[in-house]
């Protein structure tokens, strides 16, 4: 029998963990979240330094492939996406930035009533609860913990004097009045343990009898009645199944796979769908397009002093101190994951030497530690990492389906570095990067340039670095964009447009990338979106 609800939520992550609680408040409303991967079950996905292992764990992971990207010299990169309850906010970096007011002033200026910064501000303070307590911008018992970082590493500190000695502040938050500065993130913690939207929102919810969630069920496509959509198709355990939602269905699986289900659910650019074998429903040229994401640029040093987390790593007794530092007093690498330090700044100049930006347009991630690649296993030397990425790129791909089985990845073009302010800015943000290196108080730190080393001496030589070693930093996002033009495909609420009862509530729906890590503003996304379904159910 097919099993009825108000409202069905596809994608138990950073946003639909967040929809399905808030929507779920409401004794009288059956809620239904589905959820591709399984429960949120290991202690790699709660212990922070965890992040390590998820971010190749196909169990939790989809573990996706890039196409082969022109402007990167060909080379497909990995994409890491959450496969598992609390999406992405269960295996991402803990980093807790909102991006700049000017981001959303900039969405509603686009035409998007409701999204600008004044407005969005009350749903990130709602969902916040910082370790700092309710002060000005922020939210001090909201479900979503944010807390800092308690030690403070040389490594760091010298990082943000050397930042403050070509120009940029110090600050102590970076989601407060002004965002440009050099400091220390806040992390989505608490007492040494991860805080995801699975953690934050669904686990108090799921104590409800009107929520209903299911892991391992894979959403195959939309159903209708008519023009409006009524329910949503999925597999599990082999079996398929469906679910009818009397009110609406809500999208939540992310930039990748929101755009694919409505792809593989007739609703989409024309030409693609019937390359499938697809009857269009609805024509909605932009559904898959407009592919944003922050490429990094990964800066690894060697240090003159074993001070770093691979020293503890790479010793038994370095990694008995950690565990016990840990299990102990919740404090220590492994409550913090990876990154610790952050800087935000105006990277890219005009001939006459003047910030191009008016804001920050690049973002650096430090950590006290050094891998070929993000998540992956340690250099034996004492080693530590300047990665930055630009803020918000021109460049723009696509997502598009390869099969009508949901289970194949669909294509995936990001497109990177394919403009000439992208370019520039990808240059001027190693430059900016070896500059702080080279700031007094880092040289006592800095043993060699391991990468991109000496040789890279020119622009064109730190170009084609950033082509061969440049990846994606997990922020994919504006595949279902939100606006009123031809190629937007949800409107100021995030309704689809053209088909009633259809949703999409995701970072695919930001119109532009936010200036940083994504996933409060995801969170808060999805705290607005819930008010605007309750007031639209008020209205009907």
């Amino acid at each position: 029998m097919t099993q009825e609800f108000d409202y069905i939520v596809v994608g138990a992550g950073s946003a639909g963990c967040v929809l399905a609680a808030r929507l779920s408040e409401d004794p009288a409303t059956r809620v239904l979240l589905l959820e591709a991967g399984p429960p949120d079950r290991s202690l790699w996905i709660h212990l922070p330094i965890g992040y390590g292992k998820t971010m190749w764990s196909p169990t939790y992971n989809w573990c996706f492939q890039t196409d082969p990207d022109p402007h990167m010299n060909g080379r497909r990169i990995y994409w890491p996406r959450g496969k598992t309850l609390g999406g992405c906010s269960s295996i991402n970096g803990l980093i807790y930035i909102r991006g700049q007011r000017e981001d959303f002033d900039h969405w509603a200026a686009l035409g998007n009533a409701g999204w600008g910064y004044d407005e969005v501000l009350p749903y990130f303070i709602k969902s916040e609860g910082n370790q700092r307590g309710a002060i000005p911008l922020h939210g001090g018992d909201g479900p979503l913990k944010v807390s800092d970082i308690g030690a403070r590493h040389a490594l760091i500190e010298a990082f943000i004097d050397g930042a403050q000695q070509i120009g940029v502040p110090r600050t102590d938050d970076f989601n407060g009045a002004r965002q440009e500065g050099a400091g220390y993130f806040q992390l989505n913690t608490w007492k040494g343990w991860r805080c995801s939207t699975a953690k934050a929102y669904l686990a108090p919810a799921r104590r409800r009898g009107n929520l209903q969630v299911e892991t391992g069920a894979l959403a195959s496509g939309v159903d209708f009645d008519g023009a409006r959509a009524s329910g949503v198709r999925y597999r599990q355990g082999g079996v398929m199944k469906s679910a009818r939602a009397r009110a609406e269905v809500l999208l939540a699986a992310g930039a990748i796979q929101s755009p694919q289900l409505l792809q593989l659910s007739g609703i989409g650019p024309e030409a693609l769908l019937r390359e499938h074998g697809i009857t269009p429903r609805h024509v909605l040229p932009g559904v898959g397009e407009n592919l944003q994401d922050h490429l990094q640029m990964r800066l690894i040093f060697e240090c003159t002093q074993p001070i770093t987390t691979n020293d503890q790593l790479n010793s038994w007794l370095g990694q008995l101190k950690l565990g016990l530092q840990w299990l102990l007093f919740r404090s220590g690498p492994l409550a913090v994951g990876i990154n610790q330090g952050g800087c935000f700044m105006r990277a890219l100049h005009d001939a006459a030497g003047r910030p191009v930006a008016a804001t920050p347009d690049i973002q650096f991630h430090v950590a006290t530690l050094s891998a070929d690649m993000a998540g992956g296993k340690v250099h034996p030397f004492s080693g530590f990492t300047l990665s930055v990425c630009q803020l918000r790129p021109e460049s723009r791909g696509h997502i598009r389906i390869r099969s009508t089985d949901p289970g194949v990845p669909p294509s995936m073009q990001p497109n990177y570095l394919s403009t000439e302010l992208d370019r520039r800015t990808a240059v001027a943000a190693v430059k900016a990067a070896r500059a702080i290196a080279a700031a007094p108080a880092m040289r006592p730190y800095v043993k060699r340039e391991v990468k991109p080393g000496p040789e890279a001496g020119d622009d064109a030589a730190l170009l084609d670095y950033c082509r061969n070693q440049g990846a994606t930093i997990f922020h994919p996002s504006g595949t279902c964009r939100m606006g009123r033009d031809a190629l937007a495909v949800v409107d100021e609420r995030l309704r689809v447009h053209g088909v009633p009862g259809l949703r999409v509530i995701d970072c695919s729906a930001m119109p532009t990338l936010v200036s940083g890590n994504t996933n409060a503003a995801a969170v808060m996304m999805a705290e607005k979106a819930a008010d605007m379904i309750r007031q639209d159910a008020r209205r009907h």
